[in-house]
């Protein structure tokens, strides 16, 4: 099986397999859960110096920080599942 890297913005990807969740950063709780990621150095900023739009939950613990929103990144997690099945079917 190959794996399936998302673009997330200024050429970062990531493994959509090992997504678990995507929120936006605007809550207390989200914004706890990346200073304690920072703190123990799970905390992954791929923003490319902009606003954090997105935080990313990885399988492994990581907290991924995005610059794109999560609808956006929820479009293309459903895109390329829905290309992939399309080409299944060829």
């Amino acid at each position: 099986m190959a794996t399936e890297l998302i673009h997330i913005g200024f050429g970062n990807f990531v493994s959509a397999s090992h997504m678990v969740g995507i929120a936006s950063p605007s809550s207390a709780p989200i914004k706890r859960l990346i200073h304690e990621g920072r703190e123990k150095g799970t905390t992954i900023d791929m923003t490319g110096g902009r606003r954090t739009k997105a935080v990313l939950f990885m399988e492994s613990g990581a907290v991924v920080l995005a610059a794109i929103t999560p609808e956006t990144i929820e479009g293309r997690v459903r895109n390329q599942h829905s290309n992939e099945s399309d080409g299944a079917d060829a």
